[in-house]
């Protein structure tokens, strides 16, 4: 998109929508029940539920010049939101390392998964159901419950959420 001059309007639909994916990370569980995976997000604040959106094609391979305008903004929405969704992640992660040792990892503990390839506002989020410790005692492994079914994850592709008791 380098030799292509971006319109206002243009630059204003871009803004909205990398607004409304900011909107719709993660903050914190809604509820202490362990069979709840619902999370409280910045929408709650702003229209009292989540913020969702119209799943686009992801189009950021494609060539400039085989796009349409609205495809090219598209395109800026999608590696935006591509590079902010893995920053965001692994500030969270390091976060929670910063803040708990790595055997901190609970049962029921809230979090997200880290998942290549996922279109804005999609959040993968899940329970811990139960934690794989290694040969020296460390947390390595985790089982999470997620709306689609139970993962077995290395704590490297988790993100603990923090709860309503941190």
């Amino acid at each position: 998109m380098k030799s292509n001059k971006v319109s206002i309007k243009e630059i204003l639909t871009i803004i909205s929508q990398i607004e409304g994916i900011l909107n719709s990370r993660p903050l914190s569980s809604l509820s202490c029940d362990p069979t709840d995976l619902s999370v409280l997000t910045a929408g709650h604040f702003l229209i009292r539920r989540s913020i969702t959106s119209v799943v686009e094609p992801e189009i950021i391979g494609t060539p400039d010049n085989r796009l349409s305008r609205w495809q090219i903004t598209i395109k800026v929405v999608q590696f935006i939101c591509k590079r902010w969704h893995r920053d965001y992640l692994n500030h969270l992660q390091q976060l929670s390392n910063w803040k708990f040792e790595k055997n901190d990892l609970k049962i029921g503990s809230l979090v997200l998964l880290k998942e290549d390839n996922l279109p804005p506002c999609k959040w993968v989020i899940g329970r811990v159901k139960d934690v794989i410790p290694s040969s020296d005692g460390k947390i390595r492994v985790a089982n999470v419950q997620t709306q689609s079914g139970l993962y077995r994850r290395g704590i490297s592709k988790l993100c603990v959420l923090p709860t309503n008791n941190e």
